[in-house]
């Protein structure tokens, strides 16, 4: 008799972008993506000192809408720096909440 190997369950096929979209941003998907072992090679960002502390500390996926120019001006900035955008959106944001942070 052969034996079957157990799959562990995983993200389920979807039908619109809308009903994936629904199902990261649910409980069920957050509770899939913790249940992921955490990868085993580290590899080294580029940049800053603030990149490498940004890229080590513990994350949370959200989605969050910004106006088409913003975004464009984010790619322009990131690439002349040699980043990705979204680590350069990350940066000012920890920038900014520090700023706002001292002022208190």
């Amino acid at each position: 008799m052969k034996k079957h190997a157990v799959q562990e369950p995983g993200p389920p096929k979807f039908a619109t972008e809308q009903e994936e979209a629904d199902w990261w941003a649910s409980s069920a998907g957050r509770k899939f993506l913790k249940s992921l072992p955490a990868s085993g090679k580290v590899k080294a960002p580029a940049g800053s000192k603030l990149v490498a502390k940004l890229a080590a500390s513990r994350s949370v996926q959200i989605a969050l809408r910004l106006p088409s120019p913003d975004i464009a001006k984010a790619r322009e900035i990131a690439e002349r720096k040699g980043i990705g955008y979204q680590t350069l959106l990350k940066m000012i944001v920890h920038e900014g909440l520090r700023r706002v942070e001292r002022q208190s």
